[in-house]
């Protein structure tokens, strides 16, 4: 029965001869048909069952909408109820039987592959997005299973052995998993804390086997993935697996963990997704990493970065509106867009790849990078329609009129705000007609301030609507999109010089980014609070948060950095060095809490990096 023909042909025989004795009233229980179904049915084969039960159930269907004679129709009928029965029954049979289903499945699967494809097969079956995905003690048996076919190829037994130490690493990690968080209690996530203090350091001191401990170290030290697979070409198949099922289940017991914490505003979905964005970026490093030397390893890494994005689309808290969240950042993680982003064009038009374009796009444009950012955004439009993921399209549309502010083109950018206003109106999308609101008044403002447009009249008018989708995002209690209505609200009284005003707006928008997670509203606010003070003549407060500005925008490369870099030297060439020096020094305490030391020192090497690109 290993072939499908003839094992359709068997379940078909299966199906009819069930259909057939309950018509004779041979069977009068369910339980009897579950006995039958039980006794006939090979584990590792339920596909196969499925696909031959719908056909026939689809028939049976047809031929009851069709059949005029009405004793025909009447035992058409007959047998429809009963192959339902056999479905509810195939259904418990699934249930009770899904453990040793999957591993069946699986081993036919990773035993029968061509050597390209084993590894694909063994991570289809660890992968979350499956119906019944194998969890910790089906591997361990899987892995014994496989072993059982070492003497027919080695590479079964290379399998295996990696995947008893990963979960044996795993469950000594799984014992210190959180032990780094408590050693750090003002300092939460993965960026910004290298060497002895991170958490890749804290998980590297409790795993055994040299390559896992390898590649902590790698990160622990602020370098990349990607460095990590350049040094790591000779790898074996062991090895990959072993590190494979470490990465996974360490992702799996971390979000599981930060996902408990919902009422915990600084461990909960903020470290969730900075959770799945970190290891997506991983293991998009390490695709990039082995795609010269050992393609098997970088298609199978660019597997596993699907499958986590894919996980993380269907989360309630996906990120439709945040930008880069603070605990994604580190100089190891920087220019990780790029990789993300080549796998996912040959991934299908799916609901999850709108979502994931959608926070490819919005990071493209923290980047400065708008071109890449209105063609994600624009994709993302396509595939939310189609997919009838409304919320997700109207999104998008609001990030094409933000992409567009950026780029000057304020028509546009008015033109995609009112296209998001009316949609999330029509739908009673409340966060999108938040930010859409939002949009429509900032788009306006720019475009009036381009114009050179002095009518009072004018700008109220555009700010009424900022107001308004202030009011909304605070009544819906949604921190993202009250940082973007603050921030803009801002920038909107800055324009129209109100400086006070604008101030006051910057200081709370710099607050809800900060609560929120979001690192590039955090720089951006802190940009626009610069030339804010320094238009009030408070050169002590524009150059504090000119830095902080510079600094974070810098962490994520994006190009807006210049800007306060920019005010900074002027800042400077106005009050002189020593001056400057001592103001900085002044508020060093306070900028040391936001950016550590490491920061605080590396502000002089940036003002000299933005002079030498002048």
């Amino acid at each position: 029965m290993s072939d499908s023909l003839p094992l359709r042909e068997h379940y078909l025989a299966l199906i009819n001869d069930i259909i057939e004795t309950t018509l004779k009233g041979k069977i009068s229980s369910v339980e009897q048909v579950y006995q039958m179904l039980l006794k006939g049915i090979t584990s590792g084969t339920g596909e196969v069952f499925e696909l031959v039960l719908s056909d026939r159930l689809n028939t049976i269907q047809s031929q009851v909408d069709s059949e005029t004679d009405e004793l025909k129709k009447a035992k058409a009928t007959r047998s429809l109820r009963a192959a339902k029965t056999i479905q509810t029954q195939w259904q418990r049979w699934q249930e009770q039987n899904k453990a040793t289903e999957a591993i069946s499945l699986s081993m036919r699967e990773i035993t029968t592959a061509t050597a390209d494809e084993r590894l694909t097969a063994l991570l289809r079956a660890t992968d979350p997005n499956q119906k019944y995905p194998l969890n910790l003690s089906q591997l361990q048996q899987l892995a014994k299973s496989l072993q059982q076919f070492a003497s027919a190829n080695q590479d079964f037994q290379q399998i295996a052995d990696g995947i008893n130490r990963g979960i044996a690493s795993w469950q000594r990690i799984q014992a210190n998993l959180l032990n780094w968080m408590y050693e750090r209690k003002n300092s939460l996530g993965f960026g910004g804390v290298p060497g002895e203090n991170s958490p890749w350091a804290s998980w590297a001191k409790v795993v055994n086997s040299e390559v896992p401990q390898a590649f902590f170290h790698t990160l622990a030290v602020e370098q990349s993935a990607l460095e990590f697979a350049e040094k790591q070409q000779a790898i074996s198949l062991s090895n990959w697996v072993e590190l494979t099922i470490i990465l996974q289940l360490l992702q799996r017991g971390l979000i599981n963990w930060f996902d408990q914490q919902a009422y915990d505003i600084q461990a909960g979905p903020k470290l969730s997704i900075s959770t799945f964005l970190t290891f997506a970026v991983i293991w998009s490093q390490l695709a990039s990493g082995f795609q010269n030397q050992a393609l098997i390893y970088s298609n199978s890494a660019s597997q596993i970065m699907l499958q986590i994005l894919r996980t993380f689309a269907q989360r309630p808290y996906f990120p439709l509106y945040g930008g880069i969240f603070a605990s994604f950042s580190g100089s190891y993680l920087r220019d990780a867009l790029d990789y993300l982003d080549a796998p996912l064009r040959s991934a299908e038009g799916t609901q999850e790849k709108a979502r994931i374009l959608t926070l490819l796009g919005y990071s493209q444009r923290g980047l400065g990078r708008y071109d890449r950012s209105l063609d994600f955004h624009q994709q993302a439009v396509e595939i939310a329609r189609n997919a009838g993921d409304k919320i997700c399209e109207i999104a998008n549309l609001n990030h094409l009129s933000r992409t567009y502010v950026q780029q000057q083109n304020y028509g546009e950018a008015i033109n995609y705000s009112q296209r998001a206003l009316i949609f999330s109106r029509q739908t009673g999308d409340k966060t999108g007609e938040a930010n859409a609101l939002v949009n429509l008044g900032y788009s306006e403002v720019m475009q009036a301030k381009q114009t050179e447009l002095s009518e009072p009249e004018v700008y109220e008018f555009a700010i009424n609507y900022l107001e308004q989708g202030l009011k909304l995002a605070e009544k819906l209690n949604d921190l993202q999109s009250q940082a973007l209505c603050f921030s803009s609200l801002g920038i909107a009284y800055l324009v129209t010089a109100q400086y006070p005003t604008a101030i006051n707006y910057l200081e709370n928008a710099f607050k809800a980014a900060q609560i929120s997670g979001d690192l590039y509203l955090q720089g951006r606010n802190l940009a626009y609070l610069a030339e804010a003070n320094y238009l009030m003549a408070n050169y002590e407060k524009a150059s504090y948060t000119g830095s902080l500005g510079m600094y974070l925008l810098d962490q994520i490369a994006s190009d807006e950095w210049r800007q306060p870099a920019g005010l900074l030297t002027i800042i400077r060439g106005q009050i002189g060095t020593d001056k400057f020096q001592l103001l900085l020094q002044q508020n060093r305490p306070k900028m040391i809490a936001i950016i550590g030391v490491d920061g605080y020192d590396y502000i002089p090497t940036l003002l000299v990096k933005y002079q030498e690109e002048m």
